[in-house]
């Protein structure tokens, strides 16, 4: 059962909760923490995204379209929607002779603030590409054209593209590929609904490629590894927690959003993989519980934390800027 995690405070006295599920575990399968239901189902949306690039590397496919490491982030980012995002998806798709209308993922505002603006004023409306899954849509379609198979209809389950991702992220998830079961997610495509534990092994098993008894994709999910680590804001974007983790951490912290507030985090240094799932999906409560889990597990320093605190104060203020509650974390 999901336990409160964090505690929303105004005049002193509580007024909003947040409860969720959280789940530590190493490289063995060892889990090294938990709060609340460490087997708990859920989907695991945009967080899955290493492990759907899988296939289209291992097969050689960055080596056969020209695909930099850069470009090899955005393939498995939840981008902001910033034009470094959108030249880098246009850049792919030229690559693979694909148009940007082959993108099946939905127009989406742009999660950048600055960036919607800039559409708004310029009376421009977003498109495929602005979207934050338009990199994982321009992963199925670069395997696509990497096995050969027509692109259209790629984003039904039925298509070889997806049943050759879905017995990707069984493998990495260590769950055998018929209990591993879908649901479709915001952008169209089939999302995995598993255990968060499974979850965290995959990220610990990614933070550590030599010991994650990869196999054959051992190659494969290091260079994806070291994409995430090499560009955080091409996985993330400005001023997210996903960025600055990554950067303040010099990379030890490798961080990926999903969805409704599922959310990943690996350590490359203690091997060591982390899910956590708030309950109601409530995005607020992201970058507190973030911060508070690193801090429990002691995966960053003293310092560092102070940097993500003063990054992202634990304080509630009104329209006025006036202080009136603070973010407590409860874990």
């Amino acid at each position: 059962m999901s336990e409160i995690l964090l505690h929303y405070t105004r005049g002193g006295k509580i007024e909003d909760i947040h409860r969720g599920d959280i789940v530590a575990v190493d490289i063995k399968g060892n889990i090294v923490d938990s709060i609340g239901d460490a087997q708990r189902n859920m989907f695991w949306r945009s967080a899955a995204k290493p492990f759907q690039a899988l296939p289209f590397v291992r097969q050689g496919g960055l080596e056969k379209f020209g695909i930099t490491q850069k470009e090899l982030a955005i393939l498995v980012s939840s981008h902001s929607g910033e034009p470094m995002h959108v030249e880098l998806i246009e850049s792919i798709l030229g690559k693979l002779k694909l148009p940007l209308t082959a993108l099946e993922c939905g127009p989406a505002r742009p999660m950048s603030s600055k960036a919607a603006k800039v559409l708004t004023e310029n009376h421009q409306k977003p498109e495929p590409v602005h979207n934050p899954c338009s990199g994982k849509h321009s992963s199925m379609l670069a395997l696509c054209r990497m096995i050969g198979v027509s692109i259209e209809g790629y984003t039904k389950p039925e298509h070889p593209v997806q049943q050759i991702m879905h017995q990707s992220v069984a493998k990495a998830a260590k769950i055998p590929e018929g209990e591993l079961e879908i649901g479709i997610d915001g952008c169209g495509v089939p999302v995995f609904y598993l255990p968060i534990y499974n979850m965290a092994l995959a990220y610990a098993r990614l933070a550590v490629p030599q010991k994650g008894q990869w196999g054959e994709d051992e190659a494969a999910i290091r260079k994806i590894r070291d994409a995430m680590i090499a560009y955080p804001e091409i996985v993330a974007g400005t001023g997210r927690i996903d960025l600055l983790v990554s950067q303040i951490t010099k990379g030890r912290i490798i961080a990926k959003i999903g969805a409704d507030a599922v959310y990943c985090l690996a350590s490359v240094e203690a091997g060591i993989g982390i899910t956590f799932k708030i309950e109601d999906g409530s995005y607020r409560a992201i970058n507190p519980a973030v911060i508070g889990i690193l801090k429990r597990l002691d995966l960053i320093t003293k310092a560092e934390h102070e940097q993500l605190l003063e990054k992202f104060p634990p304080v509630l203020r009104n329209h006025r800027g006036d202080q009136i509650g603070v973010i407590e974390t409860v874990f």
